[in-house]
């Protein structure tokens, strides 16, 4: 099932995505174009992995991680599909960052790797943007570079479990303007799902709604106020986003 969530019509829904149409939840049809998209979860927390990919940690010439680096993704930085990512005034080196994105879906704590998934209600899109400039060594966790307003794009469904059998063996990519800019597959994660909710659940009770951002592959590049992010993962949908300039928020 593709879950959404929607504003229309001076309501918030919670609806589905069926046979190519958006539908409430009492079945209603809404133009898809013409809603307001929402974040398709409202989690308590959002927890990111940094450096999970080997090739990304080259690209930014640092090493990968003996244990999971981890960092809070602010809720305020959480938008839905299509909204605006505002770029910050002074920035000099904003970037998306394709993940899939676990949503936790009951109670975990000293969960065990080989039950890990057995917590899990589905899968969505995201789009950790990052400022650059303000990630270094020095200032880790990066909670300035990744956590401004509006930076945190989720969306535009939460696809339930059952239909991601294989969730370590999906396609990544990022489109720039509609030109392909970044890609890669889950299947070249350092550390897998299983691995991460088993880690994070021995210190940390994760509740349902909760997201697990679970790292980019290579291909970071500069986005600019005026361009258009798209974000693709196999079977989960595409999630774009405008990028507008921070006056003309």
């Amino acid at each position: 099932m593709k879950i959404a969530r929607f504003a229309s019509r001076g309501r918030v829904h919670q609806g589905i995505w069926q046979d190519g149409q958006l539908l409430d939840g009492t079945g209603r049809p809404h133009d898809a174009e013409g809603v307001i998209w929402l974040p398709p979860v409202t989690p308590s927390k959002v927890i990111g992995l940094a450096l999970n990919y080997a090739d990304h940690a080259a690209e930014l010439e640092l090493g990968t991680p003996e244990e999971p680096a981890l960092f809070f993704k602010p809720l305020s930085s959480l938008i839905g599909h299509r909204a605006p990512v505002v770029y910050p005034a002074g920035a000099e080196y904003m970037h998306y960052e394709c993940e899939l994105a676990v949503v936790i879906g009951r109670t975990a704590r000293r969960v065990r790797a080989e039950r890990a998934l057995d917590y899990v209600q589905g899968y969505t899109v995201a789009n950790d943007v990052t400022v650059r400039d303000f990630v270094t060594n020095i200032f880790r966790p990066p909670v300035k570079g990744k956590g401004w307003d509006t930076f945190g794009p989720l969306g535009p469904f939460l696809v339930t479990a059952d239909e991601v059998p294989n969730p370590a063996n999906l396609n990544l990519r990022t489109y720039v303007n509609g030109e392909l800019r970044q890609q890669g597959n889950t299947s070249l994660l350092i550390r897998p799902i299983e691995a991460i909710i088993e880690y994070i659940t021995v210190f940390m009770t994760l509740e349902p709604g909760d997201v697990l951002l679970t790292g980019t592959p290579k291909g970071l590049s500069h986005v600019y106020p005026g361009d258009t992010m798209r974000c693709e993962v196999d079977g989960l949908g595409a999630l774009e986003n405008p990028v507008i300039a921070e006056t003309d928020s």
